[in-house]
């Protein structure tokens, strides 16, 4: 079968496209016809190899799963021993690989075996380039939500990043659980983020929310590289403050531990501070993240939004792409 191949951590430039035996699904796996696999920030540090610390488990000098890409949608070739919610010729979509850390998961490629437990049918109202648009940035988006319980009351939610691939899920989730949205972003994001069902959409190049006088109930900060006290001032008194965090595709400069260190010390302040954190109970596995997405998507309650669409063989220019430009949806590529 035909595959992107990295031989080495660096520049996208390096990526090739080479033959390698298809794989065979083993027991719990399903073998996926790859129609379509999407480019996000998690598959970028996995080409980059950074932060540095990363290697540490998937290979120091080259990755030991040399086929990038973790989302995907596709059809069911074949289906491995115990597999029993799916046959040959079925539609899903999913992410490659159960593990949440940095780590190739193959999607690149004609075929793919995936854990049962990582896939959901395809809804029929979806392209495949819809669907594989939604996996990773979708687990990153319920892992860091409230639960719905917490959505009873109607909710006063900012969303910083809203129109980045995992900002444009959680508004449209938020907004589906009955709260207010205010959503940030560049201006030229701004209508995306009204058709998105923003209540209020503010141009943070041209105003400050921090240094506002309406306070909220959760921020949902999507770039997470300002302290918490930043934000202090903006949140109710129970309010929460939950950052996701982007390196902008090694801009930050931290190559070595990345965000790594930050993260670690707000989870260490949360233990004490009651407007760290979303206070979710438990973490939804990868199962029940896909199961809550199938419903969303089948529904109409969430709608995916595509940048652009590459060819296989087009892997340089849409990795170009993902990390110079401003993009309005998620980057696919396409494999026929």
């Amino acid at each position: 079968m035909r595959a992107i191949l990295q031989d080495r951590y660096g520049s996208a430039d390096s990526l090739r496209i080479g033959e390698v035996p298809a794989p065979e699904p083993r027991e719990n796996e399903v073998l996926v016809r790859v129609r379509a696999a999407s480019l996000h920030p998690d598959v970028w540090h996995m080409v980059a190899g950074r932060p540095y610390i990363l290697r540490l488990g998937t290979g120091l000098l080259r990755p030991k799963q040399p086929i990038p890409g973790t989302d995907m949608a596709g059809v069911v070739e074949a289906t491995g021993p115990g597999v029993t919610r799916f046959r040959a010729g079925d539609p899903v979509f999913g992410e490659t690989r159960a593990a949440s850390w940095w780590m190739n998961g193959a999607a690149f490629a004609e075929l793919v075996a995936v854990p049962e437990a990582c896939l959901a049918p395809k809804p029929d109202n979806l392209t495949f380039e819809e669907a594989a648009s939604v996996p990773a940035s979708g687990f990153i988006t319920l892992l860091n939500l409230p639960d719905a319980d917490w959505f009873r009351e109607r909710r006063d939610v900012l969303i910083n990043g809203a129109g980045g691939g995992v900002g444009t899920l959680a508004l449209q989730i938020v907004k589906a659980r009955g709260a207010r949205v205010t959503a940030v972003d560049t201006t030229n994001k701004l209508g995306l983020l009204r058709s998105l069902g923003a209540d209020q959409v503010i141009d943070y190049t041209q105003e400050d929310f921090t240094q506002g006088d309406h306070r909220y109930d959760l921020i949902f900060d999507v770039p997470g590289d300002r302290p918490l006290s930043t934000f202090k001032p903006v949140l109710t008194e129970n309010g929460r403050y939950v950052p996701i965090g982007h390196e902008r595709y090694g801009q930050s400069g931290r190559a070595l531990f990345g965000l790594i260190p930050h993260f670690l010390y707000l989870m260490l302040r949360a233990r004490f501070d009651k407007n760290l954190g979303s206070g979710k109970r438990s973490a939804p596995t990868k199962q029940e993240t896909m199961t809550v997405f199938h419903d969303l998507l089948a529904t109409g309650q969430l709608t995916p939004r595509i940048d652009s669409t590459y060819p296989l063989q087009d892997i340089h220019a849409a990795f170009h792409h993902l990390t110079q430009d401003e993009l309005h949806g998620k980057v696919i590529l396409s494999i026929p």
